[in-house]
């Protein structure tokens, strides 16, 4: 079955998707990184705008190591 892009997701659903916690969700909303509407005190997303959002890495970058080939 293929997914409707249109579906209305919970902040929560959101979080289970991309792997990360509700609240970091709502950063990424506040951030205005991921479209979303209010409905009461709840925000939904739209499934699209979701797998449209990509993520950075968090962390240090990796560094090269000495004595690679050039």
């Amino acid at each position: 079955m293929k997914e409707d892009p249109n579906e209305l997701l919970s902040t929560a659903q959101v979080g289970e998707r991309l792997g990360v916690t509700r609240q970091r969700v709502l950063e990424l909303i506040e951030g205005k990184r991921l479209p979303a509407q209010k409905v009461g005190r709840a925000y939904v997303v739209r499934l699209g705008d979701v797998a449209a959002l990509t993520l950075n890495k968090v962390g240090r970058p990796a560094t090269k190591k000495a004595g690679g080939k050039k």
